[in-house]
């Protein structure tokens, strides 16, 4: 059981990491990848780096300041987070429980870059089968993905319908189904005024009653609204402690909006960890 789970290991992640490692907390860091922080960006507007730095070296020096301090960062892909007596995260490898929780990988997030795609965006269209299921019980559900993000989504919408289709977009499955898969491409989403009603893709067309995003990796976003956090247009709401309306479910860096800025991060990452702290000693 570890006092804090940190999702993201960019600025406000680490920063966070280190301040509750340094108050004598048992601390995880699981990061994927390096978000938008990556070689092509340089930071040239960061203190004590005169000339710049890229985006990948700035977060490789930030988990070696972790690892030094005996933080653990991981290096794997969170795909859902729960919330009991405490948290379980869920990764690719493995779970993980936490006694508190703080979402700090930014708002990079996949979306179908289609036709009818934003019309449809919450008339049918739909991010977490836990959040809006309840809405499609025994319909025809599309859920578009491929992978182990996919698979997940695809265990709670089997307690909603049978009748499920997967289409991957285009992308090879790398994970075992036992529903239709339909590989080709999307080129567009139809339906009437009020709701999407049919996939068109580049070799046929599907009646749907409803449609489930899970393309690429789950983010901050959604990882809130799966728990119940509220989210504001791609913002998750948090309050001047930086948790959310979930006790001991936090919040910082991009993901909660203001100034997309590594300073801004790193700052945010520290005022949620003192936070932090502060509801552990309870």
């Amino acid at each position: 059981m570890f006092d804090t789970i940190i999702i993201g290991k960019g600025p406000s992640g680490i920063s966070a990491a280190i301040y509750l490692k340094r108050s004598n907390k048992n601390v995880l860091v699981i990061g994927k990848d390096n978000g938008s922080l990556y070689d092509g960006v340089i930071i040239d507007n960061y203190y004590g780096f005169p000339g710049g730095i890229t985006g990948t070296e700035l977060i490789e020096r930030g988990v070696k300041q972790a690892n030094e301090l005996g933080i653990e960062v991981l290096q794997d892909e969170v795909i859902a987070i729960d919330k009991m007596e405490h948290f379980t995260v869920t990764t690719k490898n493995g779970e993980f429980e936490g006694k508190t929780v703080l979402l700090a990988t930014g708002k990079p997030r996949t979306t179908l870059k289609i036709k009818g795609f934003q019309k449809y965006r919450g008339k049918g269209i739909s991010f977490c089968v836990t959040c809006d299921g309840f809405f499609f019980r025994k319909k025809k559900l599309a859920l578009v993905g491929y992978n182990e993000y996919m698979l997940h989504e695809l265990k709670d919408m089997e307690f909603l319908t049978e009748d499920i289709q997967i289409f991957t977009n285009g992308n090879p499955l790398t994970v075992d189904v036992d529903y239709p898969v339909i590989s080709e491409k999307i080129t567009e989403i139809t339906g009437d005024e009020t709701r999407a009603t049919t996939i068109v893709t580049e070799n046929g067309s599907y009646d749907v009653d409803g449609i489930f995003i899970a393309l690429g990796s789950p983010g901050a976003v959604e990882f809130a609204t799966r728990i119940g956090a509220i989210v504001e247009n791609t913002n998750i709401v948090v309050d001047d402690n930086f948790m959310t309306n979930i006790e001991g479910l936090y919040a910082a860096g991009d993901t909660v909006g203001g100034v997309l800025q590594v300073a801004k991060a790193a700052a945010d990452g520290m005022h949620a960890a003192i936070a932090i702290k502060k509801l552990l000693k309870k």
